[in-house]
């Protein structure tokens, strides 16, 4: 797909306004997946429940799992737009290093984001737990087996610190741009508009 400029803001190369949408609510709803496995992950069922009670416990499996569902169903929707819309051309072309470094963390972003809700989904289904999406019930997809669970919780898990690490670099680089480079790559994903000077 050719490289585009969103029509929002002529000259100012930057992904279209679906495309910065969905980045910027996938970012949230990927923070707070984190935060509520992170909280599961700590304090376990038995943890929570001595905590929380049923209900808070339930609550909190059950919010976890639909941002799951959340997470694929948007990043499938962003997948479809990258391919519609590709990508907008950088003001400052990068230097190559950046640039094949970039494209490899992006394109990790969009495996690693797709591939830890559904090994989540099938280690759920084949715990014999349910999938949920807020108060739906979700077909399994797969039959239990609790051997298969514990090692699709596993690598869900392991996805989950490589995706923090990819996290970790994206932020580094979009503040490398933002402060030191300053070539507007930031701009790119920004939803706010750029002020014109004169």
């Amino acid at each position: 797909m050719s490289d585009v400029t969103s029509a929002d803001q002529p000259g100012m190369p930057r992904y279209v306004l679906i495309q910065r949408l969905l980045h910027w609510l996938i970012a949230v709803l990927v923070l707070l997946a984190f935060a509520f496995g992170g909280t599961i992950g700590y304090f376990g069922f038995d943890g929570l429940r001595e905590m929380l009670g049923a209900a808070g416990t339930d609550l909190v499996y059950t919010t976890h799992k639909t941002l799951g569902v959340l997470i694929l169903g948007f990043m499938l929707l962003r997948l479809l737009t990258r391919l519609t819309f590709g990508k907008p051309a950088y003001a400052t072309p990068l230097p190559a290093p950046q640039r094949v470094a970039s494209q490899m963390v992006h394109r990790l972003f969009y495996l690693l984001l797709i591939a830890m809700p559904i090994l989540g989904w099938l280690a759920t289904a084949a715990g014999g737990f349910p999938v949920n999406l807020f108060q739906f019930e979700l077909p399994g997809l797969i039959g239990r087996d609790d051997a298969l669970s514990e090692t699709l919780f596993l690598w869900h898990q392991y996805v989950g610190y490589a995706l923090i690490a990819l996290i970790v670099l994206h932020i580094a680089g979009a503040m490398h741009h933002w402060l030191i480079r300053r070539d507007e790559v930031m701009q790119r994903m920004s939803l706010l508009r750029r002020r014109e000077v004169g």
